[in-house]
């Protein structure tokens, strides 16, 4: 069965980017690719991405090797470049899902940034999974990593050099 998860780095004091959408604080960080709970081996079973919009225009901005040649969706009202890889939309979540299932052929879907995104989908009964590299620095306000009441199940921590890893389950009502 298709999971749909949200991975993400996160501040200890809980935002994925500063309030103008910067990711700079990250990129200082130690990780190994190869080891726990790492981007690369996540990476291996994703089939398809969604971001939001603010998402895809840093990337744009500031990743010099472009974006990952998965299937991707970016939920937007905004105009951009055309892309033969990525799909811009205003469609719901749920109309995104079924487009991304279709796309992934059996691999898991990526809500990739935008703690907003993530709420929506998760809103919509489709979020499976919360993946968080906790990082060791604060920023004292920016987007915060999920803005809505998210219950969540702790299943799997890692220790990936500066970061602590861990994969939460989303708990569906009634447990």
């Amino acid at each position: 069965m298709t999971k749909v998860a949200y991975y993400t780095a996160v501040t200890l004091d809980g935002f994925i980017a500063t309030p103008d959408h910067s990711l700079a604080w990250l990129l200082s960080r130690d990780i190994d690719p190869e080891g726990p709970m790492s981007y690369d081996g996540f990476s291996e079973r994703i089939g398809a991405c969604a971001m939001g919009a603010n998402t895809w225009q840093w990337v744009q901005d500031h990743d010099p090797d472009g974006w990952t040649p998965k299937p991707t969706w970016v939920m937007t009202h905004r105009d951009f470049p055309t892309s033969e890889q990525v799909r811009f939309t205003d469609a719901d979540v749920a109309t995104v899902h079924a487009e991304m299932v279709e796309a992934a052929d059996g691999k898991d879907l990526w809500v990739v940034g935008g703690g907003e995104l993530v709420g929506q989908w998760h809103d919509a009964g489709l979020l499976d999974e919360v993946w968080l590299q906790w990082a060791p620095v604060t920023l004292g306000g920016g987007a915060p990593v999920l803005p809505r009441h998210v219950e969540l199940s702790l299943a799997e921590v890692a220790r990936n050099r500066d970061f602590v890893c861990a994969r939460y389950d989303v708990v569906r009502d009634g447990g």
